[in-house]
């Protein structure tokens, strides 16, 4: 039998998993759009609570790899199992007429909860992420890491152990983008999830998970897993995280 709150792809999860599984694993995955294919036999093991950064190559699969994750799609070949997730896009598609609250909201809201009991449930969320005072805000009224936090805030109280983040910051600056990472480090060290990140920045990938999978190119797979065994917060500066990002670009053929 599936184990209890798992989500399976074509076959049944091995007897010895245990229940109320929350990572996420990912078996030799093949998946084509007509002639193109996307991926094949991309294979990835998240541990619960483990932030995996996924790296690759523009157009390798890394989002259609996260559509899969939370079932968005259905893998042509292979098995995924994981504990029941939920994606985060690039954009981070706040409704311009609702609120900063009620954005967050959102998924409470979809499931019938009342307005004003969701609104209850998100408020002290919103002063943990500094979002205090900007409840009643609309999204043209925010910057941009505001609108960010709000985003994964909405993604939060979905209520689901599995994250899957593609490309969170891409459309930051640079100082907001740091900023962000260092306040990501802190969310999960409170509230941890399994965490899979899609990112093009070997080093926000260094700085953020504790592994890193770097994917080929087209059709993508995994050609190599990067241990990250740094305390956080990292610094990018700190020689260790030059060294791993190296050794990720290395295997990406990209010049340091």
């Amino acid at each position: 039998m599936p184990a209890k709150g798992a989500t399976k792809t074509r076959i049944e999860a091995p007897a010895e998993e245990p229940l109320a599984f929350s990572g996420v694993a990912v078996e030799a995955v093949s998946r084509a759009y007509g002639r193109t294919q996307a991926l094949e036999r991309m294979s990835l093991h998240v541990a619960e609570h483990e932030v995996v950064a996924v790296v690759g190559p523009s157009g390798c699969g890394k989002s259609t790899l996260l559509e899969l994750i939370c079932g968005l799609q259905q893998p042509d070949r292979g098995t995924i199992t994981t504990g029941p997730a939920v994606l985060m896009p690039q954009r981070d598609l706040l409704l311009p007429w609702y609120s900063a609250i009620d954005n967050a909201s959102l998924a409470l809201l979809a499931r019938r909860v009342p307005r004003e009991q969701a609104r209850a449930q998100a408020a002290p969320w919103l002063q943990r992420f500094g979002l205090g005072g900007f409840e009643g805000s609309r999204p043209a009224a925010l910057s941009g890491g505001m609108r960010q936090r709000v985003a994964f805030l909405r993604t939060l109280l979905a209520g689901k152990p599995v994250l899957a983040l593609d490309e969170p910051f891409a459309s930051l600056d640079a100082i907001t983008r740091a900023e962000m990472q260092g306040w990501l480090t802190h969310v999960l060290a409170s509230e941890p999830r399994t965490v899979v990140l899609v990112t093009h920045d070997v080093e926000e990938a260094v700085v953020l998970a504790d592994r890193v999978a770097v994917m080929s190119s087209r059709p993508g797979r995994n050609i190599a897993d990067i241990d990250v065994p740094l305390p956080r917060p990292r610094r990018r500066t700190d020689p260790d995280v030059v060294a791993l990002r190296e050794r990720a670009l290395e295997v990406l053929g990209v010049p340091g």
